[in-house]
Order: structure tokens, then C-alpha cells, then sequence
């Protein structure tokens, strides 16, 4: 019997006042206060940090495992993160990325 895999996705919005933290950096330098918001959270999520930020809604999969970090595709004003299991491609019908979504409208 197939075993389902657990995917998640995560649409992070920048210029909020989550976005603007300053998420701690085990090595803080100079090159990482020059980087834009936008890139300071992508290198945070990177980083392994979602998990510290918004632990209510990180996924597990069926065994209590944490779901690894495979993409984080930028938009405008947004990151949305890809979590799962496996890298898998994701469903873009149940997409949340504004991108994808717009995309499938035309089929409905």
C-alpha cells in the first residue's frame, strides 16, 4: 500500500510587523544588516528558523518528524515556502501562491 507524504506550504507576507523582526542570527555581520527584508527572512527560513517563528503551524508528517524546507520561490510583497516530506511537486490547483492560483482560474 502507498504510503501519502505530507507536503506544506507557507505564504510569508513582507512589510509586517512579523517580516520586520529581527530574527537572532548565530553570526550577525555587517553583509547580513545590508540585505533587504524580503532576503533577511528567506536566509532566516533557511536557516531552520520557521519553526522558532510560527511553531502553530509547522507541520509533522504521520511518524512526528518535521517537515524539511525545499523551495522558497519569492514574489513581490511574499516568500511561500514548499515543506514536506520528500520534494515532491505540489498540487497547483490547491496552491496558495497568488502566482499559481491566478494561473489555474481560467480552468475553473
Amino acid at each position: 500500500m502507498d504510503k501519502n507524504s505530507t507536503q506544506q506550504e507557507i505564504m510569508l507576507m513582507v512589510g509586517t510587523s512579523f517580516s520586520s523582526r529581527q530574527w537572532m542570527q548565530k553570526d550577525e555581520t555587517d553583509e547580513h544588516r545590508q540585505l533587504s527584508e524580503m532576503e533577511q527572512l528567506e536566509e532566516a527560513c533557511w536557516n531552520g528558523m520557521i519553526r522558532e517563528m510560527i511553531p502553530e503551524i509547522c507541520e509533522r508528517d504521520e511518524d512526528g518528524n518535521a517537515l524539511l524546507l525545499w523551495e522558497v520561490h519569492e514574489g513581490n510583497t511574499f516568500i511561500t515556502l514548499d515543506m514536506g516530506e520528500i520534494p515532491e511537486d505540489k498540487d497547483e490547483y490547491y496552491s496558495i501562491d497568488p502566482y499559481t492560483f491566478y494561473e489555474n482560474l481560467s480552468y475553473n
